[in-house]
């Protein structure tokens, strides 16, 4: 049962507002930002998605750069709620087709109209795009496309020109074409987190994969579309390691995907509703090449100072370009202050010290495969070192979302 409802954007600004039940207090808004803004119970400085304040429990996911917040007394499932979170922000994407501040503020009477169909007197009704268009009438105000930033995940790796224009995907999913008309297209996405662990020698130790195939549908009729994927795909362990295998440890699927001929020829036949939806979650430990691989060297030059030299080689083919890239390194709570020296050339990188949570960013704007760019760090600390930094674990993190497996899937 959900008592509040509400989107903040990254000032605190309260966007959104909708109280169901009028049992919690008033200014919850403004004590739930306050406290992730301020929070400091994690050394990394970031609140947990689900927390509680003087009986109220707090849950919240971000997207697209806003905090989307429900609220409640009870005891509810906090994956519920989350979930719950993600797809309202999926609905409203589908209407809106742009995810921002702007297109909240322009649609707030749309928006509002969407809240109240999910969810009734703090009780989830739908969260089916397919199923709200029978009740709720307003147009969306299109919002140009062409003025937002580059999109996402799917977004960091292009090879060519074969890419769609960004605008092809921020279409409102009710909204008709110029002339009344309405084009009859689906898009499909397969957008994978890989987490790799080296050594310091640079070898893999741990890889892993987590993956979703997402379609967004603009067809009309709800016609029957035919997904094929790798014939050589397992699910579970398998003795076959042939080159083309592809094994999955486990998936799930779109309730609208029908399994028939699954077992068969790896066929998904599915009715594809209107808006954006995942069609299969799936986790990969199978061993594979990572797009980067990652050495780092310390090397204590002082009593009070050290130098890190990170590198990142692009191992994918010099044809596909990597945009940005951000390459994240914790520190250790005692650092104080951080010197960079890119390599000669570097254009589009950028250095940054996060103080707060002792965190050093490299950016990188573009990256070519096939490519090695270099960064050296010096570090000064606060205090004496006295032959520890050796052992002192520090961990990289690349982002964004990276977009591999290519050799997954085909549409029919």
């Amino acid at each position: 049962m959900i008592l509040q409802f509400f989107v903040l954007s990254q000032r605190g600004d309260n966007i959104v507002y909708r109280d169901y039940r009028g049992e919690a207090q008033k200014g919850s808004a403004e004590t739930f930002f306050r406290k992730v803004k301020f929070w400091k119970e994690d050394a990394e400085g970031d609140a947990p998605p689900v927390f509680n304040i003087d009986g109220v429990n707090y849950f919240h996911v971000k997207v697209a750069g806003l905090l989307f917040v429900a609220t409640t007394r009870v005891n509810v499932s906090p994956s519920l709620v989350l979930e719950l979170l993600q797809r309202i922000a999926r609905v409203i994407k589908d209407y809106l087709g742009v995810l921002n501040e702007d297109s909240f503020r322009k649609n707030f009477v749309l928006v509002y109209e969407l809240l109240d169909e999910v969810i009734d007197f703090g009780y989830v009704q739908t969260t089916s795009t397919e199923d709200l268009k029978s009740y709720v009438f307003n147009e969306p105000i299109v919002i140009d496309a062409a003025r937002m930033p580059p999109l996402g995940p799917a977004s960091i790796f292009m090879q060519g020109t074969k890419r769609m224009p960004g605008t092809a995907i921020t279409k409102s999913v009710v909204a008709n074409e110029p002339g009344g008309r309405k084009r009859d297209e689906i898009f499909v996405d397969v957008i994978e987190k890989i987490s790799v662990t080296f050594n310091s020698s640079g070898f893999i130790l741990t890889s892993e994969i987590d993956g979703t195939i997402q379609m967004k549908s603009y067809l009309t009729g709800n016609p029957e579309i035919r997904l094929a994927l790798n014939e050589d795909l397992s699910i579970g362990t398998s003795d076959y390691r042939g080159s083309g295998a592809v094994i999955l440890d486990d998936c799930n699927f779109h309730e609208s995907v029908h399994l028939d001929s699954f077992d068969v020829d790896r066929t998904l036949s599915l009715v594809p509703p209107e808006g954006e939806f995942p069609v299969m979650n799936y986790r990969m430990t199978q061993p594979f090449k990572p797009p980067f691989r990652i050495n780092a060297l310390i090397e204590e030059t002082g009593p009070l100072k050290a130098e890190v030299t990170i590198k990142v080689r692009a191992e994918f083919n010099s044809s596909i370009n990597a945009n940005t890239v951000l390459v994240q390194m914790p520190l250790p709570s005692f650092t104080s202050r951080v010197t960079f020296e890119l390599e000669p050339g570097a254009v589009g990188h950028t250095t940054d010290f996060k103080e707060a949570n002792k965190r050093l960013e490299w950016g990188l704007k573009k990256v070519v495969g096939g490519s090695e760019h270099t960064l050296r760090a010096k570090l000064t600390f606060s205090q004496e070192l006295h032959g520890t930094m050796l052992i002192i674990m520090f961990g990289l993190n690349v982002s964004k979302g990276i977009v591999l497996c290519n050799e997954l899937m085909c549409l029919l």
